[in-house]
């Protein structure tokens, strides 16, 4: 099934495309997994350990890249509502929507953000069938818009924005009136960009009511515009082939050494392993490093050896000023079986700092990645979206693909509890800015034990080895000491879902 332009879809969450799909289904294809389906075993463990799939994996193979692509080409069209008397908050900054400059803005920063999807008819992942990784690497998609972010935070200009938002013309929210009860009641957003096709309930608005598009120009754009090779090259390394450094191909091929294998689901902790190992093997970026917090506990002295480069030197040059940036990551369960509410104002602290680059999780079987939020509801990029491969080797290949125009909400009571949140600091005076303001924003935290610490001295260096599918070991927790014999009794918690 072909799936429309991204420009002019509206993508959906998993449950309205399962209830359309569940009706064609015959017999089950799929087991559920954490954050997306499980794909049925290979019978041949030895066959399956030496890398080679039999007639019986390539059979299953197709029917499961068929089923998943119908499943994730659906295509819904709904729009997301904000009130205008209420910020909306994304990555560190705040919009009000109550003038069409402020719709502008909220439009471009959110435009701006690198979208990554499922992707079909890329070439074969090493080992195995798949051509796909529809229904099945959702959360490996997730953290590459997490990376992906930083990457922006760390190459672009201060407060980049895409400059080529503007040739997105589908209207794909609403702003609603204050106290507005229903939906009717919304003002149509400007079109995001030139008319390419208008549609024809906008053609039919009287004249008073047609949407009206801001003409200011931005003093950034002649920046923006000057950035958009950077641009290019950023999502090249995202690209669906074996060469990309951030590719599904290379993620895949890391997450092996945690005992992953491309059809398998992938949680939240060990994709930021993941991401940690594929930053540190590419040479494509330079003065960058990854570093994931052990245990919910972010140790300023790990970050210092693995940042100041003068602490790598023998003897150590302690006149040296070189620092490389930095992406800290921090795996965390916000509860038990379900989300603890006492820990929702503090994630919204969190999405309120600069240095926050969003959080990797989702809600059960559907992994997600969380940019912001308005009132009780958070702001998200959904990867279950199929789209055709797209050849990033080609020059001047179309970017629209990798940037979505629809907004799209959900409650914050139905996030899954296990998450990954990124941070980035370019220098280190940044980086110590951060712990301070960090470690405000998790004091504010009603619930009396913080989702994670900052503190002095070193840690175990765990690695992704310590978060192998086949390793038993307890996960990270944030539950009081009384707690922990329950605890350790649990699997690694990308090994489950509660919710």
């Amino acid at each position: 099934m072909n799936s429309v332009s991204p420009s002019a879809a509206q993508y959906v969450g998993g449950v309205m495309q399962d209830e359309l799909v569940e009706s064609r289904r015959q017999q089950p294809l799929e087991r559920q997994g954490s954050y997306g389906p499980r794909p049925p075993q290979t019978a041949d463990p030895n066959r399956e350990a030496a890398g080679e799939p039999d007639e019986m994996d390539k059979l299953k193979a197709k029917l499961m890249s068929a089923w998943n692509n119908v499943k994730y080409g659906w295509t819904v069209k709904s729009k997301t509502s904000f009130n205008k008397i209420s910020p909306v908050t994304v990555l560190g900054t705040s919009y009000l929507l109550n003038s069409e400059d402020e719709v502008e803005r909220f439009r471009l920063a959110f435009l701006s953000r690198i979208w990554l999807t499922y992707r079909r008819e890329f070439p074969q992942l090493e080992g195995s069938t798949w051509t796909t990784d529809c229904g099945w690497g959702c959360m490996l998609r997730s953290g590459q818009m997490l990376l992906a972010q930083g990457l922006l935070a760390h190459l672009m200009p201060r407060d980049w924005a895409w400059p080529d938002a503007q040739q997105l013309t589908e209207v794909d929210f609403e702003v609603l009136r204050p106290r507005s009860p229903a939906r009717a009641g919304g003002v149509p957003i400007p079109s995001f960009g030139s008319p390419r096709g208008s549609s024809t309930s906008e053609k039919s608005l009287p004249s008073e009511q047609a949407p009206k598009c801001s003409l200011k120009q931005r003093p950034e754009s002649a920046r923006d515009r000057q950035a958009e090779p950077i641009h290019h090259k950023l999502v090249t390394w995202f690209g669906d082939q074996p060469t990309a450094p951030f590719g599904v191909h290379q993620l895949v091929e890391i997450g092996k050494s945690s005992g992953k294998k491309a059809g398998d689901w992938y949680g939240p902790s060990i994709v930021a392993h993941i991401l940690r190992k594929a930053v540190a093997k590419t040479s494509m970026v330079h003065n960058l490093a990854v570093y994931v917090a052990q245990d919910c506990t972010v140790y300023k002295e790990d970050v210092m050896r693995l940042c100041d480069l003068s602490l790598s030197q023998t003897p150590p040059d302690l006149s040296s000023q070189a620092w490389k940036s930095v992406i800290i990551l921090v795996p965390v369960r916000l509860g038990g079986e379900a989300l603890n509410p006492s820990y929702i104002e503090c994630v919204k602290n969190i999405l309120k700092l600069d240095c926050c680059i969003g959080i990797i999780g989702g809600k059960p079987k559907h992994s997600l990645y969380f940019v912001g939020f308005q009132d009780e509801q958070l702001l998200y990029l959904d990867p279950h979206y199929c789209q055709p491969v797209v050849d990033v080797s080609q020059a001047n290949f179309s970017l629209e693909s990798f940037h979505c125009s629809s907004p799209k909400k959900m409650p914050f009571n139905r996030m899954d509890p296990s998450c990954t949140i990124g941070f980035y600091a370019k220098t280190k005076k940044d980086f110590e800015s951060l712990c301070s303001a960090v470690s405000v924003a998790l004091s504010l935290s009603k619930e009396k034990y913080p989702i994670f610490t900052f503190i002095e001295g070193r840690g175990q260096d765990y690695g992704l080895e310590g978060h192998s599918s086949i390793n038993n070991a307890p996960a990270a927790h944030i539950l009081p000491t009384g707690n922990l014999e329950k605890s350790n009794n649990r699997r690694n918690s990308d090994e489950f879902v509660f919710l």
